[in-house]
């Protein structure tokens, strides 16, 4: 069952983004944007200044974890320190979501460079991490317990006395943390010794963790409208479960199914254009400008580091290296991936409202030249539908740094730019999606893996991509003509009506899943093979200009077979000795296979004695570099140490307790 559960979380938020698509264009189906400006200009500038103040009160509760972090790790660091760490990790987090990066190289970076051990930079990752689960498990064990019906969809289906059997069982997990914390100094999970805090840590961190949640739902409860029987604790228990559902989806920033979990469940209380106004300037308070903030000062601290290194007479500093830039590309990606799928997002909502509604106060509207408006107005509602859906799952593609992503998805935000003005959209629509063009036009050096369809020899499985989009695309073209006459003719509006014989909606929701599939299938590696370690390949990897390995379990190459890594399995480890050898076009290509590899066995992939030319591409994987002594051994990133040659890059967090054991061994090899 493995190898299938290992696709259990990817299924999972299919699913939910699925199900979150079929809700919002159920209930936006009689929505406006007229509608939406109402309901925004309502909300009183007393609350949107409250708002405001919880979002900074819960930003600065997340300060506080980094603190007690360290703290807890032995090696406390100033409020100020921990407070910067605290905010540019989080903000990367809620952007990106935690399935998609962690902030843990965000922490690795700047806790390496005040002085901290690895193994004390995992303990503080580790502490915030258990804290934030904390809050969710006694905030939602408590609404469970107390309130189960006020969940979204789950509170109506499924038995009260089993939805409060689950919160008891989340209360009583708490409960148990605190009382073996007290009772006993560490526990062993999955084969490691973990330290537990003391006593009074552990209730000091579950109550911080539980405040915290408390005050980002008083964020949302206060742009909400007041109504009837709408009480700040069913806000609460909505907020709960949909802020859970965004974390399961995968997606960056829950995006969709957080604002459809949250539309579902409020949706007894007050109307949709209220609830999504709320969503809006939620996200805004909460997501988008904190990004920007903390991408900005994450930049500047980085630029400051160089140019103290580069009067220190090194240009290299212990942690988390970069290359040829200032600062880690995270925030890059986090900004173009996500302004990619809130275009999508946009052009979803004005493809569910069936009436835009005058919406002058934003600005007047503009047309295409008529010769422009004749070759794209007659198809100008039913493809933006499906630049949609594409561009949702590039934005997935994009955070994984594929090259073809990035061109496919510029041509494809120009030409919904191109459909969106043949509409006769008001000008910031189309302005809006050209400046995510111009946003992530400038960031090609970002995107350097090779597509599926692109990485080798072309062969009938590499063709199967292409060949299926095509297939789909000129179904799609057939049936569009013939559904001229519906009012609305977005692809999903042909699915759901009633006046469309089901064989053309069947025939059209199967080509539109077919093309999904088949533009992931193109933009997506190919399943990664290696060669076994015997003479032959020992010979080849020396050819290569490498040192060969006394053991080792395969020697994986570049996507174009002119770069190599050697590599074995440690416990759930996938261990790659030194940067690959050979043609340097290769080498990143060869990093990201020993990834993927690494993803297909179910293990966390790990460089050891790894330099420090290639840094910046193991942190895009999200692998901390720890630098290593004579020995091959990690030692603190104190200010005051030499830049180090070798590095071990990993997921420190996890990974740090199997690896160090073994590297003595793996040295006197």
């Amino acid at each position: 069952m493995k190898p299938w559960l290992r696709h259990l979380p990817a299924v999972l938020g299919v699913a939910l983004l699925g199900g979150a698509i079929y809700v919002v264009f159920n209930e936006f189906r009689n929505l406006s944007i007229a509608d939406i400006k109402t309901a925004l200009s309502a909300i009183p500038s007393a609350r949107l200044w409250q708002a405001f103040g919880w979002t900074l009160l819960a930003y600065a509760i997340l300060t506080i974890y980094d603190r007690l972090g360290t703290i807890y790790a032995g090696r406390p660091v100033s409020y100020a320190r921990a407070a910067f760490a605290s905010f540019c990790a989080y903000t990367l987090a809620h952007n990106l979501g935690f399935a998609a990066v962690s902030g843990a190289a965000v922490r690795y970076r700047l806790y390496a460079h005040w002085g901290l051990t690895p193994l004390q930079i995992g303990k503080v990752v580790a502490f915030c991490s258990l804290t934030f689960i904390l809050g969710g498990m006694v905030l939602g064990g408590a609404v469970l317990l107390l309130e189960p019906e006020v969940l979204p969809v789950l509170g109506s289906r499924l038995p009260r006395w089993m939805l409060q059997g689950i919160g008891a069982a989340c209360l009583a997990a708490t409960a148990v943390y605190v009382v073996l914390s007290r009772l006993v100094g560490h526990v062993r999970l999955f084969g490691h010794d973990v330290d537990l805090p003391s006593w009074r840590m552990a209730i000091v961190q579950t109550a911080l963790a539980t405040v915290d949640v408390v005050v980002t739902a008083a964020i949302f409860h206060a742009l909400l409208p007041p109504a009837e029987g709408l009480t700040f604790f069913v806000v609460l228990g909505v907020y709960v479960f949909a802020y859970t559902a965004g974390l399961l989806a995968n997606v960056p920033g829950g995006l969709g199914v957080f604002d459809t979990a949250m539309l579902l469940g409020l949706s007894t209380w007050l109307e949709p254009p209220a609830i999504v106004g709320a969503i809006v300037v939620f996200r805004l308070y909460y997501y988008i400008v904190p990004l920007f903030l903390a991408g900005a000062l994450f930049a500047g601290n980085e630029m400051l580091l160089r140019v103290r290194g580069l009067f220190a007479g090194t240009a290299r500093l212990p942690g988390v290296q970069t290359i040829g830039r200032w600062s880690q590309p995270d925030f890059e990606v986090a900004a173009v991936a996500g302004a990619v799928a809130l275009c999508g997002a946009l052009l979803m909502a004005l493809g569910a409202m069936d009436a835009l509604g005058d919406y002058t106060w934003i600005g007047p509207a503009w047309s295409l030249p008529g010769w422009a408006q004749s070759l794209f107005h007659p198809a100008s509602e039913f493809v933006p539908s499906l630049i949609w859906a594409a561009l949702m799952v590039l934005s997935i593609a994009l955070t994984r740094r594929v090259t073809l992503a990035w061109g496919v998805t510029i041509a494809l935000l120009l030409l919904g730019a191109a459909f969106t003005a043949a509409r006769g959209e008001h000008f910031w629509i189309p302005a809006l999606l050209l400046g995510a063009t111009a946003l992530l036009a400038p960031f090609r050096r970002l995107f350097y893996r090779h597509a599926r369809l692109l990485s080798g020899p072309m062969t009938v499985q590499r063709a199967s991509g292409p060949l299926m989009l095509a297939g789909a695309v000129v179904v799609l073209a057939t049936y569009e003509p013939r559904l001229t006459l519906l009012a609305k003719t977005s692809w999903w509006q042909v699915v759901l009506s009633n006046a469309v014989p089901n064989a053309v909606r069947v025939s059209v929701a199967l080509a539109v899943l077919v093309a999904l599939v088949a533009i992931w299938r193109t933009v997506r590696p190919g399943r990664v093979t290696h060669d076994a370690w015997n003479e032959a390949t020992r010979a080849r990897y020396r050819a290569l200009g490498g040192t060969p390995l006394a053991e080792a379990d395969g020697l994986l190459w570049g996507e174009a077979g002119r770069a190599a890594i050697p590599f074995r399995r440690v416990g759930g480890v996938l261990l790659g000795f030194g940067d690959p050898a050979g043609a340097a076009a290769d080498r990143v290509s060869a990093i990201w296979r020993l990834r993927d590899l690494a993803a297909q066995e179910g293990l966390d992939p790990a460089i050891w004695r790894a330099g420090p030319t290639l840094l910046g591409v193991y942190a895009d994987i999200g692998l901390a570099a720890l630098p290593l002594d004579a020995d091959g051994m990690p030692r603190a990133g104190e200010e005051a140490a030499p830049a180090s040659g070798e590095y071990l890059a990993c997921v420190a967090e996890r990974d740090l307790p199997t690896l160090l054991p073994l590297l003595p061994e793996l040295a006197r090899q």
